[in-house]
């Protein structure tokens, strides 16, 4: 099912919605369509929208403030740009950098994106145990950030690649 994005009044990201629920909230004249795809639309007997990609709600709405963002391996798949962390390939799976198995959790720092030949190679081990070298180290994203990549939508967070270099993170527009 597609996912929209919404918007609060100031821009801020909060929610993922399916397209139905999306289109309600325009149509209630409670979001104006901020992104929308291309070449789609929405038809009823007699309106006709663009089909919303993102929308943002006319009136603030105010939220909890969110910490930390929820730790997923979609999200870790996404803030890696399913890339493996090993050879830069094309990741599938999700490897524990320390693996769980010796007390490793499933956490942001803890995880990487990786192929499932590199996943497969490094077991039941660390990295250095493996003779393996992350190209880039895990790092949180924002909460704002690790949401609006779970869309596949195109955002920037900052990470560190293995030598300590600033890297950004852009996932791809899907």
């Amino acid at each position: 099912m597609r996912k929209t994005l919404v918007l609060n009044a100031t821009y801020e990201p909060l929610a993922a919605v399916t397209l139905q629920r999306a289109v309600v909230l325009v149509l209630q004249d409670k979001a104006v369509v901020e992104h929308a795809h291309p070449e789609r639309r929405v038809r009823g007997r007699t309106v006709e929208i663009p089909m919303p990609r993102v929308v943002r709600l006319k009136r603030y709405v105010r939220v909890p403030f969110r910490q930390q963002a929820a730790w997923s391996r979609r999200g870790v798949l996404a803030r890696d740009n399913f890339r493996c962390a090993y050879c830069g390939r094309r990741a599938t799976t999700v490897d524990h950098v320390l693996p769980r198995s010796r007390g490793g959790a499933d956490s942001w720092l803890n995880t990487v994106a990786a192929c499932a030949a590199d996943n497969h190679r490094k077991a039941d081990r660390t990295p250095e145990q493996a003779g393996m070298k992350l190209l880039r180290r895990p790092f949180e994203p924002t909460p704002d950030a690790a949401l609006v990549a779970a869309l596949g939508l195109a955002t920037a967070a900052e990470g560190e690649d293995a030598d300590g270099a600033s890297v950004s993170w852009l996932p791809s527009m899907r």
